[in-house]
């Protein structure tokens, strides 16, 4: 799952570089210009990438490793 976590991520880079929406005047919904709603999708994607990084690839012990106390404060 990190493999394909890491492949969207590099997916969403490649795919945030857009020059062929900058010329154009085509409103989305009547309202909204194309490139902004395409920067739209590309964030609500990045979310979900982001959801998935931290649902499926983040370490379950980092938690109990943070609330654990370090050799320093053992030894006092």
């Amino acid at each position: 799952m990190r493999k394909l976590v890491w492949a969207l991520v590099l997916l969403l880079v490649v795919i945030h570089q857009d020059n062929w929406f900058w010329d154009d005047d085509y409103l989305v919904f009547g309202f909204m210009p194309i490139g902004l709603f395409y920067h739209a999708c590309i964030s609500i994607a990045a979310s979900v990438v982001w959801f998935l990084a931290t649902r499926f690839c983040w370490d379950d012990d980092l938690a109990e490793i943070a609330a654990a106390p370090n050799a320093e404060e053992a030894a006092k």
